[in-house]
């Protein structure tokens, strides 16, 4: 089977109302049965507008359904997130009229990470991530949840090999700044401009072959006595620095 034909289960009541608002197509929406708070009430209303139809069901059901534990009464089957292409979230940038900022990450395994990313992305106005089709994770329902309904905003390209995406990027104009405890502080490199910053696995970093093919190695400022942090907020710290960099020099 291809893998946009393939059926994704979304959980929660915030995923779910994003999920119709972005024309998601549903197979099954699944309610808990005499749920009537503002929140189903508000689902309820987004179905119908949708012609949505909701299958009222037991909490027994949903337990029995759910991959995260944390359904919130509802779940929805819906064709699986497709993934972008790259020139997908070139033309996203082009189109606002910005230069590009892309996340790239390098075997990143969490799906609670990947899903924190996308959504970090979304929010600080990255124009999409790009992940790797092997030994990684993909968009799974826990990602979906934990991205908080930014993955039906921001696009995410699977692509074979980072490192070669990253040279056929680098032609197109783009400058990429590998996050790494022994590189340069982030405060002193200039990250405006097509950018794209790379994140490493939890466990082992950026990879040598992909860390080569950067231009800067960027480090974040620790104080504590461990050594480094988590990747989604290593990529949040990062990506924000970008927009400040970026909102500075527009003042200028």
């Amino acid at each position: 089977m291809d893998e946009n034909e393939e059926r994704l289960l979304i959980e929660g009541r915030n995923e779910v109302i994003e999920a119709i608002r972005a024309g998601k197509s549903f197979e099954k929406l699944y309610m808990l049965d005499g749920a009537r708070d503002g929140a189903a009430q508000s689902i309820r209303r987004e179905a119908k507008k949708y012609g949505i139809r909701i299958d009222f069901v037991d909490k027994k059901r949903l337990d029995a359904m759910s991959d995260t534990g944390k359904h919130q009464g509802v779940i929805a089957r819906i064709a699986a997130y497709r993934y972008a292409e790259v020139s997908d979230i070139l033309y996203r940038a082009e189109k606002k009229g910005e230069d590009p900022f892309i996340l790239l990450l390098d075997n990143i395994e969490d799906p609670h990470n990947l899903g924190a990313i996308i959504r970090t992305a979304n929010l600080c106005g990255a124009h999409g991530v790009i992940i790797e089709k092997d030994r990684a994770v993909g968009l799974t329902a826990i990602t979906a949840k934990a991205s908080a309904g930014a993955l039906n905003y921001t696009p995410v390209a699977r692509v074979t090999n980072l490192s070669r995406t990253i040279d056929e990027l680098k032609s197109k104009g783009l400058w990429f700044a590998c996050a790494d405890m022994d590189g340069e502080l982030m405060y002193k490199q200039d990250l405006t401009g097509p950018i794209g910053i790379v994140i490493g696995s939890e466990g082992n970093g950026v990879s040598r072959l992909v860390r080569s093919k950067c231009d800067f190695i960027t480090s974040i400022p620790m104080k504590g006595d461990i050594d480094s942090l988590n990747a989604s907020v290593a990529a949040g710290v990062l990506a924000y620095e970008v927009v400040r960099q970026r909102m500075e020099k527009g003042k200028n």
